[in-house]
């Protein structure tokens, strides 16, 4: 790509705030599943109790429990209330619960006891197209898979049909605005890989991936909240390392909504080229798999590489089905990353795949990996480390953001509401 001035840089910035296109038009959808019952039962390893969720078909999203104080919340995206639906009495921790359909999704509250602490996980009943909702009592072991605390972000839930009476009243016009308050998409995370004793790739000329990824990333971050008044929240903002495993807890902790982690590329062969974006998922290519094992060999400069020891194959399966409520929007940023690297950058692109990225496993919220190119190939690694070529890819990445919120807004009926 020839040099640009500073002045077309200047203009090409501006730019970016130019809106896109009207959307399409909406594609007929199939009959929305509907809820027609909550069950209980005990674990049959005595540590808590078990909320199906039978419903008449699979469901595509769902939000991850919100454990808040003595109340967990969760809502089913698209689903509708069953006219019968079934509610049996509360058990174990959950002293009550409520559900209610508003805004062509449900919402579901369960009140605990405060005398029996719990962790809450959801997952898909791998025989059926039913949730379950595991509640584990905290002095239970604790599993051998990562887990994570769920981000605190969701929707809250009106109370309009129970299982138990009422604990308050609240008006529906309350509790939606406190909900697109909460579920509003107002703060992005932006991981700049490596850091610190850990340069990443060091490419042609000695450039360094851990210097590239983090200039990438302000100026990513600068746009964000300066172009679309979001709150950016960095791993790290200068040169230090982070190990992998608190990068995604910082994510959840700050309340991201997005979770984005910028890498650098590298090969043998000077001549492997081309951008590409991961979400979390078992690997399905060769070079999917050697990608993921170079960001993964960064463990060996952290304290305790040995907690990472228990995440085999079955353990990314389970993260995997663990984080299917944020894996569709995951891939849908993906897939807009790619777009804007290659239409409007005129980048080489690679496509979106999927692997396993211990970086990815903590974060509970749509999260991607973005590699910017190959710092091996001379060309690249020219265009990587220049002023134009970080301006460029991080106005690409930040084009992907505003058309994901923006979709985003509207499927959640947010946009335009006051």
């Amino acid at each position: 790509m020839h040099q640009a001035s500073s002045r077309w840089i200047r203009r090409a910035v501006a730019l970016l705030v130019v809106v896109a296109g009207l959307p399409g038009t909406v594609s007929s959808r199939p009959a929305a599943p509907h809820l027609d019952r909550v069950s209980f039962a005990p674990r049959q390893d005595g540590l808590g109790h078990v909320v199906r969720l039978h419903v008449s078909g699979p469901i595509n999203a769902y939000s991850a429990p919100d454990a808040n104080g003595e109340v967990v919340e969760m809502v089913l995206f698209n689903t509708r209330l069953g006219s019968g639906c079934r509610f049996d009495p509360a058990q174990g921790p959950i002293a009550s619960y409520e559900a209610m359909e508003r805004g062509s999704h449900v919402y579901l509250r369960f009140r605990l006891d405060p005398a029996i602490p719990v962790r809450v996980e959801a997952y898909r009943d791998r025989g059926t197209a039913d949730l379950l909702v595991t509640f584990t009592r905290h002095d239970a072991p604790a599993p051998p898979v990562a887990r994570h605390d769920p981000p605190r972000h969701d929707p809250p839930v009106v109370p309009v049909r129970t299982a138990a009476a009422p604990s308050r009243a609240a008006t529906p016009g309350d509790a939606m605005r406190s909900a697109q308050t909460r579920w509003t998409l107002d703060t992005v995370v932006i991981d700049a890989g490596h850091g610190g004793h850990d340069p990443g790739t060091i490419g042609v000329g000695g450039v360094r991936e851990k210097d590239v990824v983090l200039a990438v990333a302000r100026k990513l971050g600068h746009y964000l909240e300066e172009l679309l008044g979001l709150r950016v929240v960095y791993t790290r903002s200068d040169d230090r390392f982070i190990d992998l495993k608190d990068r995604g807890r910082m994510a959840n902790e700050a309340g991201g909504k997005l979770f984005i982690s910028i890498h650098a590329n590298a090969a043998r062969s000077r001549s492997a080229r081309g951008a590409e974006v991961f979400f979390l998922g078992m690997h399905k290519t060769d070079a999917a798999r050697k990608v993921m094992e170079r960001e993964n060999s960064v463990i060996q400069y952290e304290s305790n590489p040995d907690h990472y020891a228990s995440l085999d194959r079955q353990s990314l399966v389970l993260q995997t089905l663990a984080q299917s409520a944020y894996m569709r929007k995951s891939e849908e940023l993906a897939d807009l990353i790619m777009t804007q690297f290659a239409e409007r950058v005129h980048r080489e692109t690679r496509g979106v795949k999927q692997a396993g990225f211990y970086v990815l496993f903590g974060a509970s919220m749509p999260a991607v990996l973005v590699e910017l190119g190959f710092l091996s190939n001379p060309e690249e690694a020219a265009f990587l480390r220049s002023e134009e070529g970080q301006t460029y890819m991080a106005s690409a990445i930040f084009r992907a953001v505003r058309d994901f919120k923006e979709k985003y807004d509207r499927d959640l009926h947010l946009a335009n509401q006051d």
